[in-house]
């Protein structure tokens, strides 16, 4: 008879490695990424190839600084450049999308120990930075395929209200990078599900909770889905593996929050967007749904807390 080898866990052994999600997340965004050069042009590219380069950066001068081992490699710092400057409209200025990236990159992840300990998303928090230190770039939209020669801008979907279904889903309207079209996000959401990188739990929570408290307030949930940033926050930054909840019961109160606190912002708040607060709120809650949702070993037995000998 031989003998049983016991051993503690982890049992099961993956070959994925966190270069390769980022690189299945880079491709996940790519519909996207050339949807927005197709409606605001070469400079969209540009735009993001700064946010992108300008954070690899940051994130190797921080490995110099601080004596870290080079993590430039598993790409997390590109993706976080790409993420935020899907957060920008196009008119943005390099130097302000920079200090977007250094927020990101310096403040967010390495300060507070790299790739794994960092709090929030830091895509999300730079985005809602360069919100509060320059409002006015950040809320300078142009209008689809303008001339780069006489820039015209016009209010976002949100805000006008006008934008047919069809041009929402397509991306025919104004608005940040992107965010501008729901078909190409729903693709790369998709992928990213294919290729098991993310589940649709917190997706389809997020999305469904928009949509439902949208008509519940008497306002036009496919509309509400549609237009903004919901795709893109529900797809690539509410299913962050850092920042989000690790339980599935975890992942649908984590995407039924993100939707509530969205619409609250939406419809009652002073900005016309709320997806990156509620990002960023649901994340500082995210330990706390953890353990409300970690589960428990079976045959697991909880101490009660013992009675003081002089009650009673």
């Amino acid at each position: 008879m031989e003998k049983l080898t016991v051993s503690p866990s982890p049992h099961i052994r993956d070959g994925i490695t966190t270069s390769k999600v980022m690189t299945h997340v880079l491709i996940a965004l790519c519909p996207a990424l050339i949807m927005s050069a197709v409606v605001f042009g070469g400079r969209a590219l540009m735009l993001t190839g700064v946010c992108m380069l300008t954070a690899i950066i940051w994130e190797k001068l921080c490995n110099i600084v601080m004596k870290r081992s080079d993590t430039t490699r598993d790409i997390s710092a590109a993706v976080t450049g790409m993420l935020l400057a899907f957060n920008l409209p196009v008119t943005m200025p390099y130097w302000q999308a920079a200090i977007g990236t250094f927020v990101a990159i310096v403040i967010v992840k390495q300060l507070f120990g790299g790739l794994g300990q960092n709090f929030a998303n830091p895509a999300i928090v730079g985005r809602i930075v360069l919100m509060l230190a320059f409002t006015g770039n950040m809320t300078n939209w142009v209008v689809p395929f303008y001339d780069p020669d006489k820039i015209v801008t016009g209010a976002t979907p949100l805000v006008n209200k006008t934008a047919s279904y069809i041009d929402l889903f397509l991306g025919r309207t104004g608005g940040c990078l992107g965010e501008v079209s729901a078909a190409a996000l729903i693709i790369g959401g998709l992928y990213l599900c294919i290729m098991k990188i993310i589940s649709l739990d917190t997706p389809l929570a997020f999305i469904g909770t928009v949509f439902i408290f949208s008509y519940l307030c008497g306002e036009d949930g496919i509309y509400q889905i549609l237009a903004g940033g919901v795709m893109l926050g529900a797809f690539f930054m509410a299913t962050d593996y850092v920042t989000t909840p690790i339980t599935r019961t975890g992942k649908i109160i984590f995407g039924v929050g993100c939707g509530i606190i969205t619409c609250v912002i939406r419809f009652w708040g002073s900005y016309p967007e709320g997806v990156s607060f509620s990002i960023l709120l649901m994340n500082i809650l995210t330990p706390y749904i953890d353990m409300a949702t970690r589960t428990k070993p079976i045959g697991a037995v909880v101490k009660k807390k013992e009675a003081k000998a002089d009650e009673g």
